[in-house]
């Protein structure tokens, strides 16, 4: 792994970047704002030189997950990760079944426990999600750093909520 570099913009997917370029309880602050499965494509749309709109865009994402694609990552979670995140997402795909929510938890517990890996001991995380998916990746959240670091729940405009974990590293043992 590399040494972490300061002021760079990391560009793809997290979980490569995690894994490959952040060190070990290094960030102190952690805010996420992941996609929310709302089963849409998000466009980058450009503008003329003179401002004016244009018809050009190019896909940014597709906000949509399959269980097909998520299966090598359930397999990876559960066959390396830590014992406590094992379980409950073991317990969510065995009650809901294999399908687009839970494919989506399966995806967000794999960056999750790369993100509790490179938060330091004093470190806090802030999550964005919206009210379909936010309860559902609670439970995976306190998997992960522990119910007792949780701190606290904001909702805004009704649709989306932040949820917070704080001191989490110390309180949290990964087997």
């Amino acid at each position: 792994m590399s040494d972490l570099k300061t002021n760079v913009l990391y560009y793809g997917d997290n979980l490569d970047i995690l894994r490959h370029h952040i060190p070990d309880e290094s960030v102190d602050l952690i805010y996420l704002d992941p996609p929310f499965n709302s089963k849409r494509s998000y466009n980058v749309l450009f503008k003329e030189a003179s401002g004016a709109g244009s018809q050009a865009q190019i896909e940014a994402f597709e906000d949509a997950w399959h269980w097909e694609g998520a299966a090598p990552a359930y397999e990876e979670m559960m066959t390396k990760g830590p014992a406590n995140v094992r379980r409950i997402l073991g317990a969510l795909v065995e009650g809901m079944g294999h399908n687009d929510v839970t494919a989506y938890l399966t995806m967000m517990a794999l960056r999750l426990v790369e993100l509790r890996r490179v938060l330091k001991t004093t470190g806090s995380i802030y999550l964005h999600c919206d009210p379909t998916a936010g309860p559902y990746l609670r439970v995976v959240m306190d998997a992960i750093f522990e119910p007792r670091s949780f701190r606290n729940e904001s909702h805004g405009s009704g649709t989306v909520r932040t949820t917070t974990w704080a001191g989490v590293a110390s309180l949290w043992q990964g087997t």
